[in-house]
């Protein structure tokens, strides 16, 4: 039995609130039970110097944690003068991920931006924050068109992420604080909606698995970002 009473394969509830800020050019509020994350897209009419000239543009992402996100308060990073290793991680993820799916030359010479704040955490904050991140993207990116700023859609596909972990010996779908915590192994996976890895990190965490392992937590992730995507659909329709 997990922690929360779930199934094996089931996902904490899902919800996406679109355009949740004034002033970004697209937004949502997305949560995966009680983790919960605003990403902001904001697109400036620049890009890094080093795409100059190439006539392509740039999309990246930033992340970061609330002070009380969790049971305890933590500094902000701000104060501390850097940014930790983690954070630095998630938010290359986060800026990978998004451009697996954006064709840059479309895109035109200009940068979106998308922010990924987790207001409350209890599991799968990066997942939660790429799944997010890509409904901030796809709603500013269809400012752009509505504009007539582009003539053709950068975002090929959808993209979503998803964690899943080997609990008390089960490969198990979503795992909260609790789980997460106590899992033999741990796994992240980012994949497009057409069925295509744009990214699979796997740790054990005390406890190894074999390739079948592997594949059934490759399966559980499918079975959850097929839910995650029906849920960007409604939230961007």
């Amino acid at each position: 039995m997990r922690p929360s009473g779930r199934a094996l394969d089931e996902m904490r509830a899902i919800s996406i609130e679109t355009q949740f800020t004034k002033h970004a050019e697209g937004s949502c509020l997305i949560s995966f039970g009680d983790t919960k994350v605003i990403c902001t897209a904001s697109i400036e009419e620049r890009i890094p110097p080093w795409l100059r000239g190439k006539g392509e543009g740039w999309v990246t992402g930033e992340y970061s944690m609330l002070p009380r996100a969790t049971n305890t308060r933590n500094s902000r990073e701000a104060a501390r003068g850097k940014q930790s290793g983690r954070t630095q991680e998630i938010q290359r993820l986060i800026g990978r991920s998004l451009r697996a799916v954006v064709d840059m030359k479309k895109l035109g010479e200009r940068q979106i931006t998308v922010d990924c704040d987790v207001i409350q955490a209890d599991g799968g904050t990066r997942t939660a924050s790429i799944s997010g991140a890509w409904v901030a993207l796809r709603l500013a990116v269809n400012g752009l068109l509505d504009e007539k700023l582009i003539s053709e859609d950068p975002i090929e596909q959808k993209i979503a992420a998803i964690s899943c972990g080997i609990y008390n010996g089960n490969p198990v779908l979503d795992l909260d604080y609790d789980e997460d915590s106590n899992a033999g192994a741990d796994a992240n996976f980012v994949l497009t909606g057409d069925g295509n890895i744009a990214e699979a990190q796997a740790t054990a965490e005390g406890e190894t698995f074999d390739d079948e392992g592997l594949m059934r937590l490759m399966r559980l992730a499918k079975i959850g970002c097929s839910q995650i995507f029906e849920a960007q659909d409604k939230a961007v329709s």
